[in-house]
């Protein structure tokens, strides 16, 4: 099953994520994280799959993040309560967010991407 790729193309995080996939002829569908936002019900299966604390999934350097103090929003929130926030605004997704529908990663570090997407 090709990979759905959760991007925003002006995210240079992105933009280095996709390159190594296209250097590793990995195939995926790229979906524009803001145009097309994750619904609660599809972050809350992201983030079950994933194994990591919802709070992972918040892009924490992020304008969003800052300005509407997500921070002290999400102290004691549920996983349910942070799945609602993100999915009403994709800049508040850390990215890229990569999935095969049993595996997934938040964020690019090549040593992931290695183990998670090659198999290696």
């Amino acid at each position: 099953m090709p990979l759905t790729f959760y991007w925003y193309p002006k995210c240079g995080t992105c933009q280095k994520a996709k390159k190594w996939l296209d250097e590793h002829e990995i195939g995926y569908t790229s979906v524009h994280i803001v145009e097309e936002t994750p619904t609660k019900e599809e972050l809350l299966d992201l983030i079950a799959k994933s194994g990591l604390f919802a709070k992972k999934f918040f892009n924490t350097s992020g304008k969003s993040y800052r300005e509407h103090n997500i921070k002290d929003q999400i102290k004691d929130a549920s996983t349910e309560e942070m799945a609602a926030l993100l999915a009403s605004d994709g800049m508040l997704i850390k990215r890229p967010l990569v999935t095969d529908g049993k595996d997934v990663t938040v964020g690019f570090k090549e040593e992931t991407f290695v183990e998670k997407w090659l198999g290696k």
